[in-house]
């Protein structure tokens, strides 16, 4: 049986594989690092993650979520929420709310300041989402796995554009 109970100093920080790793023109302003928690105390419903963040950078594009809300608990540094349209400072202690929905909902913690910023993440997890990033106009689709983690007979992943959307019938 998983032991229920883990703490944040047993948590290991990953980065990404470089297949994983941010490319393009500005791939220097993200620092994907983070720590594995729901799967190591046996989560079955929620994803938890313990993400770090270099001064001056931020963990991912800015982004809504269809169906995934998620839930943020500000640990150590301070920092800069966008959300939809605003900006927020950000503090150790600062909890934060993104439900799901289009651009009034989009996020993204952003590191203002100069030492690490060190975040609890928290999400319900799908078997299917779909997000969508404001800023370069795109979505992505998957369906990584059923809820527990297993994965499923056909994952899908796809990443595009609305106005390369093929019609229903093509190919048929």
């Amino acid at each position: 049986m998983t032991k229920p109970v883990l703490n944040l100093d047993e948590v290991v920080i990953e980065t990404p594989s470089a297949d994983h790793a941010p490319k393009g023109t500005n791939a220097q302003q993200y620092d994907i690092r983070w720590g594995e928690i729901a799967s190591r105390i046996g989560a079955r419903k929620l994803g938890y993650n313990l993400t770090v963040v270099a001064p001056g950078k931020r963990n991912c594009p800015f982004h809504s979520h269809r169906v995934e809300e998620e839930m943020f608990f500000i640990l150590e540094g301070t920092g800069e929420l966008r959300y939809g349209d605003a900006r927020h400072p950000l503090r150790a202690g600062d909890i934060i709310a993104c439900p799901t929905g289009g651009h009034e909902t989009a996020h993204q913690i952003i590191n203002t300041g100069d030492v690490e910023l060190r975040y609890l993440a928290v999400s319900n997890q799908s078997e299917a989402e779909i997000c969508e990033y404001p800023d370069s106009g795109k979505y992505l689709a998957f369906a990584p796995g059923d809820a527990s983690g297993k994965p499923l007979p056909r994952q899908v992943r796809v990443i595009g554009r609305p106005e390369d959307s093929l019609d229903y019938w093509d190919g048929e």
